[in-house]
């Protein structure tokens, strides 16, 4: 029986790849296309019951069997199934092949060699499948975002011969009347058990959360012999024929979607990390002309950042130093230094800053920012300093 066959192979291909799914949870619809090839039909007896010629066993004639050709054909199906959270996924299927008949091949039906019609196959199956996950193997030859199943099902099948016919110019034959070699035809139908091996790969759409692609090889078998009714056309005679045909097997390569309604989407690109706040300075620098009190437009700007500063700092007190270079004497420099700091501080007080909240000193020329000779007129040294305390 092919199903121990079916079983086996899918054993054998998964094994290299035996691995955590990557797990379908919920509810999922299904559907593929893709081409059918089916085995050629082995024709294992004929009879002709109202020509008193009963069913005749090809093979035990020591005929050669006669099979059936056909031409690569159409299958399609639809799923429903859910998937439980763990890889394992149950699913019910409906599908359909197709297969034209293109002539006869084998000796038991000696000059009927012509074949036309189309066998149409209507089935339902019970699918359980499995999805694996490569990425626990490690395997790098498999694309992480590749997730490969396998499946079997079990169900049943109708097989329909439509609009078949057999031809030829077959002489006499034996078990076959003289003359009797004109034309087969049927539109008969008959049902089996069927059973499948299934293995493929879902490729899932980034964009689309539960959205996938499905790539698949099935085995289809139907289970048993079938006997067709026919009916033979000879000049002057029309009969009713019995033929027998083997066990079926299908085999089937599709391309399909897979979508699963309660996917959860994919997670938020990461957000990039806010750029650090720059903390307002604490200090400010305000430089004077030599020999000068008076505020610069340089000067102001920098008054003005100190000033917006104090709102964005927690800040108990500001203060404000005058201080100048070593150029004159030491009595002049402190009143200098004096006068600059009050300068600064009543520009802060326009600017909004409450004026209890600063305190106001001259240093003359105690501390310079760069040690100079006595006499030496330095820029730098010419300074106010706002310190937010």
């Amino acid at each position: 029986m092919k199903l121990r066959s079916a079983l086996l192979a899918a054993t054998v291909l998964a094994a290299p790849i035996a691995a955590k799914a990557e797990a379908v949870s919920g509810l999922y619809i299904g559907a593929g296309a893709g081409a059918n090839f089916l085995q050629n039909e082995k024709v294992k007896s004929v009879g002709f019951p109202e020509a008193g010629i009963a069913q005749t066993n090809l093979d035990v004639r020591g005929l050669t069997s006669t099979k059936i050709k056909t031409n690569v054909g159409f299958v399609g199906l639809f799923s429903i199934g859910y998937g439980l959270g763990n890889g394992l996924r149950l699913e019910v299927e409906g599908n359909y092949r197709s297969n034209k008949f293109n002539g006869i091949s084998g000796g038991a039906l000696q000059g009927f060699n012509r074949a036309g019609g189309d066998e149409r196959k209507y089935g339902g199956m019970v699918n359980v499948l499995y999805d694996f996950d490569p990425n626990v193997l490690g395997l790098g030859f498999f694309p992480a975002a590749i997730s490969p199943y396998v499946g079997v099902g079990a169900g049943y099948v109708w097989a329909q011969h439509q609009n078949v016919r057999f031809s030829g110019n077959p002489g006499p034959v034996a078990g076959f009347p003289a003359g009797f070699n004109e034309l087969a035809r049927t539109n008969d139908g008959r049902g089996a058990f069927a059973y499948q091996g299934i293995v493929g790969a879902a490729f899932p759409i980034a964009s689309v959360p539960g959205l996938a692609i499905t790539t698949e090889y099935r085995f289809l078998g139907m289970q048993g012999e079938r006997t067709y009714n026919y009916q033979y056309f000879a000049p002057g005679v029309s009969t009713r024929a019995r033929i027998r045909f083997n066990e079926e097997y299908n085999h089937s390569a599709m391309l399909g979607v897979r979508y699963a309604f309660n996917a959860a989407p994919p997670p938020p690109p990461p957000m990039a990390e806010p750029a650090p706040v720059r903390e307002a300075a604490r200090t400010y620098l305000v430089f004077f002309d030599w020999d000068r009190a008076d505020l610069t437009d340089r000067a102001r700007q920098i008054i003005a950042e100190a000033a917006q500063a104090t709102t964005r700092v927690q800040v108990t007190r500001i203060e404000v130093s005058g201080h100048t270079d070593r150029s004159g004497t030491p009595r002049y420099n402190q009143g200098l230094s004096v006068r600059r700091a009050q300068n600064v501080a009543s520009e802060l007080v326009r600017l909004g800053v409450p004026r209890q909240a600063i305190t106001v000193q001259g240093f003359g020329e105690s501390r310079p920012l760069v040690q100079t000779a006595d006499g030496v007129r330095e820029p730098q040294n010419r300074r106010v300093e706002i310190v937010l305390r």
